[in-house]
């Protein structure tokens, strides 16, 4: 499991790979490098997906540089940090906070 920490001892532009999938997200989500920078700093992991390959994942909330909400997927192999995607997440899919996901639909507010 992943500590936080981990991501920031890495979190460089020398550091970050930016996965194909990624780039295209970022672009169509108007997310920086340098935002998802920020995220990783002030983020926090929320989620972690241990059966991922080929290195384990986990979703960081964090905060852009213009202090929007954004989720990131990443993993790290120790040397790199791997964007996998990013995303405004919403509160028709998370509870107020973005932490957690909705069960179910209703009570969005």
């Amino acid at each position: 499991m992943y500590e936080i920490n981990e991501f920031r001892a890495l979190n460089s532009l020398d550091r970050i790979i930016i996965t194909i999938h990624c780039q295209q997200r970022m672009l169509e989500r108007k997310v920086s490098v340098d935002d998802v920078v920020q995220g990783i700093e002030n983020g926090e992991i929320i989620e972690q997906y241990q059966e991922d390959t080929p290195y384990p994942s986990c979703l960081v909330l964090g905060t852009t540089v213009d202090d929007r909400t954004i989720h990131i997927v990443l993993s790290s192999d120790g040397e790199y940090i791997y964007l996998i995607t990013v995303y405004e997440p919403s509160l028709e899919k998370w509870e107020k906070g973005f932490k957690r996901r909705r069960t179910s639909n209703h009570d969005m507010y």
